[in-house]
């Protein structure tokens, strides 16, 4: 069924309804087990996948989740495809502008209180100007907010000087050149000066520009920086990408598949074009800065509209970025927009992304170092087209909101944010191709105080330890044979020969052995020791516990073959007495066991699973 599910306990002997967690097209979940990955306090959940050949972990966590939408109209026929968030009237209450492409105008929403907000006040762009972008900065150094807008059918860049009330002047506008195309807006101080200018990406002509400002809401002319005529750049973003504290400039580059950095001299100019690929027909629709993996070095991450995905360009210590890693948004998602923020308060940087294909909004949690678990995802409405998202705490609750803009249904959607616990898929790790994993358990097997995990490979004939990083991720991994046609199929763990090191048991289903495997203390393991298990007894599974009350671990065994129950008493010190065997009934095939105290004598008991006959089987311990 591709999930797994979980029935959450009430303490009287009942449960909730099942909760299901998919593990995955094409996924086998074959077993399961918990342990705290992540060092949080909370259990986690790894399960084995012997469809796709990984082991998949869940992640109890804070999900950063979001209410259903609350929508707001901004006007028939409005088609908003941008949105920008600040506080425009210094009341403390985060206000929001919509960039209203289809009725030329932006619309301002003042948030009043806890999330609600004034009908919108509107400020035309001009006839047949179809406002695509927006930047909210103090364009005039009068500590009130400005707004600027490109307009692509107008070729100009409209400012809009704030009153600090949240109205605003009439709109001056700055030419960007015949047959430009403006489309996306930045601002930064490039020259140094104090006073703030803007880049903008101008799609039709393939370029880049950049108006220098007199710190008055005035600007130079603008100065053009060519990229390609088939470029079409259609996003802008800012900052310091090979810290020589100069701000450097970074476009998508939606024609081209790619993304373009200039290098700013630190004068207002720009040099050393620099490009780097985001995969044929990716269709890059909007770029973003930030630090996503903590390392001091900033980070670039695109909308890929074509590929469906989201794109991460890693910086490293060469000034320069690492090849792009991508992250699936769903086929046909067709993302345009992404933000950067920290949504669940864990202190990772995640994304959140307009799906304008899907009509979703979705959020990629940070797991931890640049990887992220699979997305969660909002409906913004049928037909909706979410065509960009802009993210604050618009009801002060500590915890951040976002807000979307639905280019198709003339609104603009509103996320709250709140508490939610649950399971995050963290990234897979693979098991090995057409290894048919069976099998998992859980321990620190290298002693440092993270967990790990042991699978058993039932078609590559091996064990994988796969070593944790106490993040829910896994780092590496050490694989161990256990002999040809071996085909393990169970693994059990404990500390074997009481060295306080965690040892363990695999059963061998096609050859009719236990290995038994002793650590040396370092996270490897001695080389295997076999006991037989009976001709054709085909063992299925293994447990291990302290079956005689001799302080001694011993070792219990489903053969499924011989439709018994095999028990090795242990000495102690990691080697076994010859095996009792306990028939489980003709024909039986026992398949599963389980320990524990049934009858509550003090005496541990062993349950096997028979399906040959459809039922459990109890071996009660008396004496």
């Amino acid at each position: 069924t591709e999930n797994i599910g979980i029935l959450y306990g009430y303490g009287n002997g009942s449960f909730a309804s099942l909760d299901l967690y998919s593990t995955g097209v094409g996924s086998i979940p074959q077993a399961v087990t918990t342990g705290d990955f992540n060092n949080d306090k909370k259990l986690d959940i790894a399960i084995v996948d012997s469809g796709t050949n990984r082991v998949v972990t869940l992640i109890k966590y804070d999900t950063g989740s979001f209410q259903k939408q609350i929508t707001f109209s901004t006007g028939l026929g409005s088609a908003p495809n941008a949105v920008a968030v600040a506080d425009l009237n210094n009341d403390g209450w985060l206000d929001f502008v919509a960039v209203n492409s289809g009725s030329g105008n932006v619309g301002v929403f003042l948030g009043l209180s806890n999330g609600t907000f004034s009908n919108q006040t509107i400020y035309s762009t001009g006839m047949r100007s179809f406002p695509v972008a927006i930047s909210i900065v103090d364009l005039n150094n009068d500590s009130y907010l400005d707004m600027v807008v490109a307009n692509f059918y107008t070729n100009n860049v409209g400012i809009f000087l704030g009153y600090g009330n949240g109205t605003f002047t009439n709109q001056t506008t700055f030419y960007t050149g015949y047959n430009s195309g403006p489309c996306g807006v930045v601002c930064g101080d490039f020259n140094n000066d104090s006073q703030l200018d803007i880049a903008v990406a101008l799609q039709t002509s393939g370029q880049m520009g950049v108006f220098l400002g007199h710190g008055n809401g005035t600007f130079s002319p603008i100065v053009i920086y060519s990229i390609d005529s088939k470029a079409q750049p259609v996003s802008v973003a800012t900052g310091d990408f090979n810290n020589d504290n100069r701000l450097d400039i970074v476009v998508s580059n939606f024609g081209l598949g790619s993304i373009s950095i200039f290098y700013g001299n630190g004068d207002g100019t720009f040099s050393n074009l620099t490009n780097y690929t985001t995969g044929s027909n990716s269709q890059p629709a909007c770029v973003v800065v930030s630090d996503l993996n903590n390392d001091a070095i900033l980070d670039i991450a695109v909308a890929n509209l074509g590929a469906d995905n989201i794109g991460v360009f890693f910086g490293n210590m060469n000034h320069s970025f690492y090849d792009q890693i991508t992250f699936s948004t769903g086929i046909g998602s067709a993302p345009t927009a992404l933000a950067i923020e920290d949504f669940n308060n864990d202190n990772q940087l995640d994304i959140a992304f307009a799906n304008y294909g899907s009509n979703y909004l979705g959020v990629l949690l940070q797991c931890i170092n640049g990887t992220f678990f699979d997305p969660l995802t909002y409906s913004t409405g049928n037909n909706s087209q979410p065509y960009f998202l802009a993210v604050g705490d618009f009801n002060n609750d500590k915890r951040l909101d976002i807000v979307v803009a639905n280019s198709n249904t003339d609104n603009i959607g509103m996320f709250f944010g709140y508490v939610n616990e649950g399971f995050l898929n963290a990234p897979a790790y693979s098991t090995g191709f057409s290894s048919q994993v069976t099998s998992i358990a859980v321990g620190d097997f290298n002693n440092d105080t993270r967990l790990d995990v042991v699978i058993t490979n039932n078609a590559t004939n091996n064990v994988k330890v796969i070593f944790g990083s106490g993040y829910g991720t896994f780092l590496y991994d050490i694989t161990y044979s256990t002999g040809n046609a071996s085909q393990p199929c169970s693994v059990s763990v404990a500390d074997l020969n009481n060295d306080n090191r965690l040892d363990f048991v695999v059963a061998n289903s096609g050859i009719n052995t236990i290995s038994i495997f002793l650590s040396n203390g370092t996270g490897t393991f001695s080389n295997q020791i076999t006991y037989s298990t009976g001709v054709s007894s085909q063992p299925y599974s293994v447990v291990i516990l302290d079956f005689n009350n001799d302080t001694r671990l011993d070792i219990a065994v489903a053969s499924y073959g011989t439709s018994n129950i095999g028990v090795y008493f242990g000495y102690g010190n990691g080697s076994f007495m010859n095996q009792l065997i306990f028939s489980s009934g003709f024909n039986s095939h026992p398949f599963a066991l389980a320990v524990g105290d049934i009858d509550n004598n003090n005496l541990t008991d062993i349950i096997a699973t028979n399906n040959g006959y459809g039922n459990i089987d109890i071996l009660m311990k008396t004496c």
